[in-house]
């Protein structure tokens, strides 16, 4: 048997032939070069071919979107995409494999399946992927079931309310994903430096519309005093994120992933540390915080577990 797995992402398209068991039998990813709308679809659709012609027979196909992956519909939402506003992504790849099962999941629900199936994760019945990259989204695991919610929108926790008064800008990402993203650990030094005219460290001689969060993490790693103070307001926010969590959930683990951890994998303990100020004090002492063993390979394994289970599942009816 073997499965291919889509990771569509911002930036490019990875893609992974699997075996049943796991095993990458083929992989590649091609940029997507700011393409958007149909054009995207019929990138999809060369990948699916191009596997699809290598004479190998493909069980099923797994997709991994960000955005809202749309169940009822086999649309998609992806706020990073052009065009992308509820894009008919399930209708391309049937057109190039009619007979062969198609499912879909959003990036931070593949993350999770990911590493439910090979990572972190295996034997938890309940656990958070907690995927902080350019944005921040979370994949809840509950009961041994994926938390999709009523419009498969369950996990976007960027939008989680982490401070007061409300900022007219937290409606574009939420309040989260303002301040602790990647893009929001930029963000939140550009208006640390407006507001410190007296700083004169190593952030100040970087133009402002190249700043990034590498910056910032080499400028810690130097000692530098403006880079340490938007850690530690960052460190913040990760450990209240998660604190509220641990409350909800009462996971057994709750696993970092995405770009940003990373470089900030050496916080995880003061981010406990953090957490365990505001955390439902029994649930926090039991829940254990881990990296990703996947690491950025979580959604790929997560689009083929969720294939290979299509498959078992159209083989039990």
């Amino acid at each position: 048997m073997a499965v291919l797995a889509l990771d569509l992402g911002g930036t490019k398209l990875a893609s992974a032939l699997f075996d049943e068991g796991g095993r990458i039998l083929k992989r590649d990813a091609v940029p997507l070069e700011g393409k958007g709308g149909g054009d995207v679809g019929l990138l999809i659709q060369s990948v699916v071919r191009r596997f699809r012609g290598d004479g190998r027979h493909i069980d099923a196909v797994g997709l991994s979107v960000p955005g809202i992956a749309r169940s009822t519909t086999g649309t998609v939402w992806a706020p990073n995409i052009p065009g992308w506003d509820d894009y008919p992504v399930i209708d391309d790849i049937r057109r190039i494999v009619p007979d062969t099962p198609v499912v879909m999941d959003s990036d931070r629900a593949c993350c999770m399946l990911g590493e439910l199936w090979l990572g972190k994760a295996r034997s938890c019945t309940d656990a958070v992927y907690l995927a902080v990259g350019t944005g921040i989204g979370a994949g809840i695991l509950c009961g041994g079931k994926i938390l999709r919610g009523a419009h498969d929108i369950a996990g976007s926790i960027g939008w989680m309310a982490l401070d007061r008064p409300f900022r007219d800008p937290y409606g574009e990402t939420g309040c989260f994903e303002y301040y602790a993203s990647g893009e929001g650990i930029a963000r939140l030094t550009r208006e640390c430096l407006e507001e410190d005219e007296g700083y004169a460290g190593q952030l100040r001689r970087v133009s402002e519309s190249e700043l990034t969060a590498h910056h910032v993490f080499t400028a810690y790693e130097d000692g530098d005093p403006l880079a340490e103070r938007v850690i530690a307001e960052c460190i913040q926010y990760w450990g209240m994120a998660v604190a509220n969590l641990v409350s909800l959930f009462n996971p057994e683990k709750i696993i970092f992933g995405g770009g940003v951890f990373g470089p900030a994998l050496r916080f995880l303990s003061a981010i406990g540390d953090e957490a365990r100020r505001w955390a439902q004090p029994i649930s926090m002492a039991k829940v254990r915080l881990e990296a990703s063993e996947l690491h950025g390979n979580a959604a790929i394994h997560g689009a083929g577990f969720l294939a290979l289970k299509s498959v078992s599942h159209d083989n039990a009816s």
